[in-house]
């Protein structure tokens, strides 16, 4: 008996894939598990449903080729395995899909791509039109280019900003793990979670990191924060293994599935909130809090007590409260080191001994994102 529809209703599936799930303990590509894998996502697409697959692996894949015993600690050499593994992984799955009469279509994202706008709008466009002629885009974080302070961290985030940017109706995070236990599942007394309705159902829930093959950049950790992004996106999240893929994409009740806790946003405002990393950080009133999270008013420099970083105009900063926990994240519409002498005056004031250039908001409100913690 199929117990979740709203799978079945989905009409365009989001589907990341790890690393752990891809390949060999020795680093090669596993054939026959990307093969399972491609079947599960041809049965969805003779179904009517669109499919985005993230793939993670290009970097293990690359291991065997360049002869690497495991994946590298240094950015370099892992580049030079994403530059190797990439062309291998898209190859195979290209092979794959073509037995389904399918095609795939290659789609590598840096931060810089979904977070300055024109990139972002590009980059939707780019999905759309790949959707319409019926393409499979493989998405990866482009591992090759992308440097330590610019990255997405992981494909399972990536996968969650993904599944917003192109408007899916559903998220399935494969993984080398059946589900999310309420601890080590290795430990023999852990029991499967099947549904997480929210926030609450995850208290006390003790969650791993990066798998026993070192393969991956992530672990249980990182796949429940994706479900969190999704969901509080109004996308729900099903999180189990890759064997169970097919039965997953069924709607049969496998794994564990999180339930949407919020409704759509903006795109642009949740890749801000989750996909840049702050340049620098504004320190607020508390008056100002109160305006910027229950009001979601902009941030004038009368609320603003302190600044700190090296920051210019358009980058992403952090606001904090009074205790310095980070309230929002916006980009901001001075330099930092214009703000200091703004600071706890009115905007008026500041037209009227400055100029009226100087009558701009520091943060716009269409260009700040509350973030969820502060939001509860």
């Amino acid at each position: 008996m199929t117990e979740r529809p709203e799978v079945l209703a989905a009409k365009r599936v989001v589907v990341k894939v790890g690393s752990s799930s891809l390949t060999t303990a020795a680093g090669g590509l596993d054939t026959e598990r990307l093969s399972a894998l491609v079947e599960a996502v041809a049965g969805v697409r003779r179904g009517g449903a669109e499919v985005v697959l993230v793939s993670s692996g290009a970097i293990a894949a690359g291991l065997a080729p360049l002869e690497m015993p495991r994946r590298p600690r240094d950015l370099a050499r892992q580049q030079a395995a994403a530059a190797v593994g990439q062309g291998l992984l898209v190859h195979r799955y290209t092979e794959e899909l073509a037995r389904f009469d399918l095609i795939a279509g290659q789609v590598l994202l840096t931060v810089d791509d979904v977070t300055r706008r024109s990139h972002y709008r590009n980059a939707s466009r780019t999905f759309e039109t790949l959707l319409d002629l019926g393409v499979i885009p493989i998405v990866n974080e482009n591992d090759t280019v992308a440097t330590s302070e610019i990255r997405f961290g992981d494909n399972d985030r990536l996968a969650a900003l993904v599944a917003h940017l192109v408007r899916a109706d559903l998220l399935v995070l494969l993984s080398d793990v059946d589900g999310l236990y309420d601890a080590n599942p290795a430990s023999g007394s852990a029991s499967l979670i099947p549904e997480v309705a929210g926030a609450d159902d995850l208290a006390g829930v003790q969650v791993g990191k990066t798998g026993a093959a070192g393969l991956g950049t992530g672990g249980m950790q990182t796949k429940v924060e994706a479900a969190r992004i999704a969901t509080g996106a109004g996308i729900p999240v099903v999180l189990t293994s890759a064997p169970q893929a097919g039965a997953a994409l069924a709607g049969e009740p496998v794994g564990t599935l999180f339930r949407p806790t919020g409704r759509r946003r903006p795109a642009r405002l949740l890749w801000l909130a989750h996909a840049t990393e702050p340049a620098g950080t504004l320190q607020l009133d508390a008056g100002a809090v109160r305006a910027v999270v229950e009001r979601r008013a902009s941030l004038l420099p009368a609320g603003i007590t302190g600044v700190r970083g090296s920051f210019v105009a358009g980058d992403p900063v952090d606001l904090v409260d009074p205790d310095g926990t980070p309230v929002a994240r916006g980009l901001v519409n001075y330099d930092a080191a214009e703000l200091p002498e703004l600071l706890g005056r009115s905007t008026r004031e500041l037209s009227a001994s400055l100029g009226s250039a100087y009558e701009r908001e520091v943060v716009h409100r269409d260009a700040l994102a509350v973030l969820a913690r502060a939001s509860r």
